[in-house]
């Protein structure tokens, strides 16, 4: 069922100007009557030109609006921009849990329209196109859909669409204060550039993801678009080249990815001896892992859950790097990154056996339904059985808890994102390394 309703009245053609009230009162008394649309919310997107108030724009249509006696809730959305237009209606949405559109604009704008869509909404919404009517049929109570063939857009027109998305995004003021980014002193910072991120400066809006947010999905209303700003922001903050930036694509396991070799269809650990590349390993409960080597000048990256911690791909990142880069064990320097503590987070009992079996301290309250994990101990544990050295591990062991910065993600909801926590809709921070030039 629709729940919501965009009508596109920003770039009519010429012809169509005149009439655009006459338009507008056309599809709101189609929507009014039609008894298949039912969606609360109508949403006008027109174009505020360039030296007129949004109030003018407004008040200009109020003919078309007075007619419109329902019980929907109605807002008419000018900006200078399609993106900017866009964007507001998607903040509405989001506000309102909306995800059902029907779209209706002039068939000309279709093609063009869908490609905004691609960039600025994920596979969370659903649209439906509808084109608007020149002419009001009273007697019908649908608007008919055109036949249309969708064209593929020229790639300059796409590209042109790309740089006004991302010139409005760039525009966006930081949300949640500036940019914070947690370092290791465990790591020379001479040699490796590095860092943790938290979940402010970004521009992500929606509560559990605002505001780095540094993972998008179809699962999430965080479009790549917006993450992609957020990864902007990260890298002038960081000093890192955002062109330059491989993130492991998670599978849960323990498979790694050697840069400059062929690169597998999932992995969750990543390694480079290639100066000025940037290696990153997510989190939103799970440990972000980096490695460094100061001696070998090699570094690494691995994402580390319950699974991957069992499968221990923390050592199959260290193994990689001794393999490809000839590290010493001894000379490799490993930091746990913001991650669940064993504060919060639990496992079925059958899951939390096997992490009772690398060590009866890693389980707490081994006897319930749920007992408590601590994923970091394990890791740990699994680390200096390989034979990294205890001292060159960084975790929340650390002495000087000033130190610290393997914080618990779930106790923290000011400065981290959490699964565990917030549901399915979680933001991601990540933990990231790269050898400076």
């Amino acid at each position: 069922m629709v729940e919501a309703v965009l009508i596109d009245l920003f770039s009519l053609p010429a012809n169509w100007q005149n009439n655009i009230q006459g338009l507008l009162h056309n599809a709101l008394e189609t929507i009014e009557k039609c008894s298949s649309i039912h969606a609360p919310c109508v949403y006008v997107m027109c174009c505020q030109r360039q030296g007129s108030e949004r109030r003018g724009e407004q008040e200009f249509l109020l003919p078309a609006l007075r007619g419109f006696q329902s019980q929907r809730r109605l807002e008419v959305v000018c900006a200078q921009t399609t993106a900017a237009a866009l964007y507001t209606i998607k903040q509405r949405l989001d506000e309102k849990d909306l995800s059902i559109i029907k779209v209706i604009l002039p068939t000309s704008r279709k093609d063009l329209m869908k490609v905004y869509m691609d960039h600025l909404f994920t596979a969370v919404y659903q649209f439906e196109f509808e084109d608007l009517q020149v002419v009001s049929d009273r007697e019908s109570l649908q608007i008919p859909e055109r036949q249309h063939e969708r064209q593929t857009l020229p790639s300059q027109d796409v590209a042109l669409i790309q740089s006004e998305i991302q010139m409005y995004l760039e525009s966006l003021p930081s949300l949640k204060g500036e940019l914070t980014i947690l370092r290791s002193s465990l790591i020379p910072d001479d040699i490796f550039l590095h860092g943790f991120t938290t979940r402010t400066g970004g521009i992500s809006y929606i509560p559990t993801l605002s505001s780095c947010n540094l993972f998008s999905s179809s699962k999430r209303r965080d479009p790549q678009a917006v993450v992609k700003e957020n990864l902007r922001r990260l890298a002038n903050a960081a000093g890192f080249n955002p062109e330059a930036f491989h993130r492991v694509k998670i599978d849960h396991a323990n498979a790694v990815c050697i840069m400059g070799k062929t690169e597998p269809d999932n992995y969750d650990g990543i390694v480079t001896n290639q100066k000025g590349v940037t290696l990153a390993a997510p989190g939103a409960d799970c440990i972000p892992v980096l490695f460094a080597d100061p001696i070998r000048k090699a570094c690494g990256a691995a994402h580390s859950g319950w699974k991957g911690t069992l499968l221990g791909v923390s050592m199959a990142t260290v193994n990689a790097m001794v393999s490809e880069y000839g590290c010493n064990m001894k000379d490799i320097l490993v930091v746990l990154g913001p991650s669940v503590g064993p504060c919060c987070y639990k496992l079925p009992r059958e899951s939390a056996k096997e992490f009772h079996r690398i060590d009866p301290k890693c389980v707490r309250l081994f006897d319930s339904a749920s007992p408590y994990i601590d994923i970091r101990r394990a890791t740990r544990i699994l680390l200096e059985r390989g034979g990294i050295l205890p001292e060159n591990i960084q975790d929340d062991s650390i002495t000087d808890q000033n130190q610290n910065i393997t914080f618990c993600t779930a106790c923290h909801p000011d400065k981290f994102y959490s699964h565990f926590r917030d549901g399915t809709n979680f933001g991601t921070q990540i933990g990231f390394i790269s050898i400076k030039d």
